[in-house]
């Protein structure tokens, strides 16, 4: 199992590096059900993984003026502080046993991983209907503004927290809808934000795990060699194409998940 967890510890940054996001929603089911790590944790090392590898991508964005900066910053300024404090305060005061529903016990570990197959359904729906999502030209700079921002970064901080999602098939959306931001630089500008968020949570969680440094710089090195790899066939893939047929293999993952944490 181990050796199937480390191949799709690269696909996750392969898909990073191929259409710009999706792959953080694979870490922790990647973490839990190929390592054996215990749920909560993986949220945690999911941060990590996902953050760092995200922070190598958007340089290459940045180097390439692909990166919004601005709008970086507006939106980190609520979904950061969200993330840190989700991680550092909420997650750490889940009890164990949450509630029991028909003689069924939904504790921490069956309702982190239920909301997480809800993500990732949600997630695989905007990858498939979003394929060809219509992007402005031209960035907007009179569109960038740090209230209309505000509810949005916070939302989308705590999903990041709760979770250890990156969140990209929601920022991205956004980006180019209320900030007006060409795709390209949508995608570039979602990495930045992701790696932010990821890092900054990753930070709130120190002291309350744990953490095996070695597996996890192990996963996270896979990973950043995966988003090059990404970078390179993405050069001569159809990054649309390849969008929609990723949004239905995380649609079966996340039947499976449920299917498996309510029914097995």
């Amino acid at each position: 199992m181990e050796i199937a967890g480390y191949l799709a510890s690269a696909l996750i940054g392969i898909s990073l590096g191929l259409i710009g996001g999706g792959g953080s929603i694979l870490t922790v089911p990647v973490l839990v059900y190929l390592f054996g790590i215990h749920p909560l944790l993986a949220t945690s090392y999911s941060l990590f993984i996902v953050g760092l590898t995200s922070l190598i991508g958007s340089y290459n964005n940045f180097k390439n003026n692909l990166v919004s900066v601005k709008t970086a910053i507006y939106f980190g300024a609520a979904s950061i502080i969200t993330v840190f404090l989700t991680r550092k305060f909420l997650v750490p005061s889940i009890p164990h046993h949450l509630f029991t529903v028909a003689g069924f016990e939904f504790s921490s570990s069956v309702f982190t991983m239920v909301l997480f197959a809800i993500l990732m359904l949600a997630a695989s729906v905007s990858m498939i209907k979003n394929g060809n999502l219509a992007a402005p030209d031209k960035e907007c700079t009179d569109c960038i503004k740090f209230l209309k921002l505000l509810g949005y970064g916070i939302a989308i901080g705590i999903i990041t927290g709760l979770l250890g999602a990156g969140g990209g098939f929601l920022l991205i959306p956004a980006l180019v809808f209320l900030v007006k931001l060409p795709m390209k630089k949508a995608i570039g500008t979602s990495l930045l934000i992701i790696a932010l968020n990821s890092l900054i949570g990753f930070a709130g969680d120190l002291g309350h795990f744990k953490i095996d440094w070695i597996f996890l710089l192990t996963i996270s090195t896979i990973a950043i060699a995966g988003i090059f790899i990404g970078g390179i066939l993405g050069k001569k893939i159809t990054g649309d194409k390849l969008k929609k047929g990723f949004g239905w293999f995380v649609l079966l993952m996340g039947i499976y998940i449920l299917i498996k944490e309510i029914y097995l």
